[in-house]
């Protein structure tokens, strides 16, 4: 285990890039074109990245990125 010490610019400026890549990751997870191979590691990557963003992040803003948990992939 790891620890960091970061001032609350720091901890903003890694919430907005967390936040700007979980959207794209999201967006692309929609596209049609990309195949569900590539898709299953595009979920890996946003399951890491939330839960770093759990790290930084308000529960409030958390809510909003929470993975969903279907059974069917697209």
């Amino acid at each position: 285990m790891l620890g960091l010490l970061i001032n609350d610019t720091e901890q903003k400026e890694l919430e907005y890039l967390i936040r700007r890549e979980l959207e794209e990751l999201l967006m692309d997870l929609e596209d049609r074109r990309i195949d569900n191979i590539v898709k299953e590691a595009m979920r890996e990557r946003y399951q890491m990245l939330f839960q770093l963003f759990r790290r930084v992040a308000s529960e409030r803003e958390c809510l909003k990125y929470m993975p969903k948990h279907s059974g069917n992939h697209q």
